[in-house]
């Protein structure tokens, strides 16, 4: 277990690895996860940029809400080992509330951005006991007509940015080794979300399931969204009988880099109805 204490908290933030058991014949699956520890308890849920694009929130987070805030990391992105019998959303979903009963946790609101949106409503729709309440960040992963999701791994680090930000000069600079690929194929984290996803990073059920889902769930969308539209947003909105839809003017599709300020306001004016 490693240890590393961000500034100004009450507690330092702890990184640790819990393994889960599966049904016979599966291996056993690792989850990596970061762990702010205060009181009303927060999973974090990155997408495909990986967990760098969440671990500032999740810190900002913490510190206004003094709040524990677990941020895991997808098991195959960031170098981590993803069994192969974990191998759709609904698995990972799984995944994640087994390992909210291993930590005993309750009241607990499920946050995810881009793919992890699309996680955090499976989680929702598992209807968990443990879990109060659902946000969903520019999600991905349904079928809105006419508004088709933007292949990523077909564009190259600055066009991605082009289509993720609302002011594309505020996008972090990418490590050298970043991008889509290379002729060998696509990038370890980018083949890892294929994996969970299947190609068209959509599932058809999607709508229809959610209908069905009695829980509270916040839809946040940035308006300048480049990946996934806002017409997605209004989709999740209509198609959740216990949600709310919040446009930022000026986000694109990763509000919690670009504004989070702006993001933590929406998440906690909603919190105060």
């Amino acid at each position: 277990m490693s240890t590393t204490a961000p500034a100004g908290s009450l507690r330092p933030a702890r990184t640790t690895t819990v393994t889960l058991e599966n049904p016979p014949g599966g291996d056993p699956v690792e989850i990596t996860t970061t762990d702010t520890d205060r009181t009303r308890p927060f999973l974090l849920l990155h997408g495909g940029g990986g967990v760098a694009t969440v671990s500032a929130f999740a810190d900002l987070l913490a510190e206004r809400t003094h709040s524990r805030v677990l941020v895991p990391t997808h098991p195959g992105f960031d170098g981590t080992r993803r069994p192969e019998h974990l191998s759709s959303v609904i698995d990972l979903a799984r995944s994640y509330v087994a390992l909210l009963d291993r930590l005993a946790l309750a009241d607990v609101t499920v946050i995810g951005n881009s793919f992890g949106g699309w996680v955090a409503a499976e989680i929702a729709l598992l209807d968990s006991p443990r879990v109060s309440g659902a946000v969903l960040v520019n999600a991905i992963g349904l079928e809105v007509e006419g508004h088709p999701l933007t292949n990523i791994a077909t564009l190259t680090p600055a066009e991605r940015a082009a289509r993720s930000f609302h002011d594309p000069s505020r996008a972090p600079r990418p490590p050298a080794q970043s991008g889509a690929g290379s002729a060998a194929g696509p990038s370890p984290d980018i083949a890892a979300l294929a994996a969970y996803t299947g190609p068209s990073m959509t599932d058809p059920t999607l709508a229809g399931r959610l209908k069905t889902l009695d829980l509270p769930v916040h839809v946040v969308w940035g308006a300048s969204d480049g990946i996934v539209d806002v017409a997605h947003g209004r989709a999740f909105a209509e198609a959740i009988p216990l949600s709310h839809l919040t446009v930022l003017p000026a986000a694109g599709h990763l509000p919690q880099l670009e504004t989070p300020e702006e993001l933590l306001g929406a998440l906690l004016d909603v919190g105060r109805d």
